[in-house]
C-alpha cells in the first residue's frame, strides 16, 4: 500500500494552518521574509507546497516593505537596461553593508539611473521607486558623477585645462568640470550630465585616446570595493 501524496496548497494556507492565524497577517509573514521553505526564505504567498517543510521566523523581524534601489558593479560591454541578467540573488555582494534581509520582489521591476554607455563599467544603479527614477530623469544632470577613464597618445599643451574649461560635444561648449592625472595613463573626472560618448569626444579633442571608462561614484554614493558583477543595496536613508 503506497501512502497519499500531499495535498499541494499555498504558502499563506500553510502558514495559515502551522499558526492559526489570519490570511492577512500569513501574507504579512510570508511578505516580510519571515517564512522558510526547506530552508529557504520565500516571500510570495501563492507559492505551492506539499510535502516541504515550513518553518517561521518570528523572532526575526519582518524586512521592511519598500521600493529598493540597488547599485551594481556594472561590467565592461554588459548592457545597462538589462539588469535581469546581471542582478540575480546568487550575484549579491557577500559583504554589502546594507544587512537588508534579500528576497525575490526586491528584484522585480528594476529601473537604471544614469546609464552607463554598454562599453563602460563601474557603479549602476537600478531602482523600483518611480518617484526616484522621475526625480533622476528631472535633476540628474546635477548630480555629480566620478570617472577614472583609462587613455593612450600624448595630450596636447595646455590640454588638462583644456578639458576642464572649453571642450565642445554636440555643437556646444561644456560646462567646466575636475579633471585630474591620477597616474600616467589615468585621468579622473568630477563631471556632472555627462552623455554617450562625451568622455571618448573630450578627450580626442585633446589628442588622447580612450581605452576605458569606469564610473566610481554616483553623488555622495561611491563604488568603494564592489566586486565587478556584483551588487549591493543603497542603505535605506542614503541618498544620491
Amino acid at each position: 500500500m503506497t501512502e497519499a501524496p500531499a495535498e499541494t496548497l499555498r504558502l499563506s494556507k500553510r502558514v495559515i494552518a502551522l499558526t492559526g492565524c489570519s490570511r492577512a497577517q500569513a501574507e504579512r509573514y510570508i511578505e516580510g521574509g519571515q517564512v522558510r521553505v526547506d530552508g529557504e526564505i520565500v516571500d510570495r504567498p501563492e507559492f505551492p507546497v506539499s510535502g516541504q517543510q515550513v518553518s517561521l521566523d518570528l523572532d526575526v523581524p519582518a524586512a521592511p516593505t519598500l521600493l529598493m534601489t540597488l547599485l551594481l558593479h556594472k561590467p565592461a560591454a554588459a548592457v545597462t537596461l538589462d539588469g535581469a541578467s546581471l542582478i540575480r540573488a546568487e550575484t549579491r555582494w557577500d559583504d554589502d553593508p546594507s544587512d537588508l534581509r534579500h528576497l525575490r520582489r526586491h528584484l522585480a521591476r528594476l529601473s537604471p539611473l544614469l546609464p552607463l554607455e554598454d562599453s563602460a563599467s563601474g557603479l549602476q544603479a537600478y531602482t523600483q521607486d518611480g518617484r526616484l527614477l522621475q526625480r533622476m530623469r528631472e535633476e540628474g544632470s546635477r548630480i555629480e558623477q566620478e570617472f577614472i577613464v583609462e587613455v593612450k597618445g600624448s595630450i596636447a599643451s595646455y590640454g588638462l585645462h583644456r578639458l576642464g574649461h572649453g571642450v565642445e560635444f554636440e555643437g556646444r561648449v561644456l560646462p567646466p568640470c575636475k579633471v585630474s592625472w591620477q597616474n600616467e595613463t589615468r585621468l579622473r573626472f568630477a563631471i556632472k550630465g555627462v552623455r554617450p560618448g562625451q568622455l571618448a569626444s573630450m578627450c580626442q579633442q585633446v589628442g588622447l585616446v580612450v581605452q576605458s571608462i569606469k564610473r566610481i561614484r554616483i553623488g555622495r554614493i561611491p563604488l568603494a570595493k564592489q566586486p565587478e558583477g556584483q551588487w549591493r543595496y543603497l542603505p535605506i536613508g542614503e541618498k544620491f
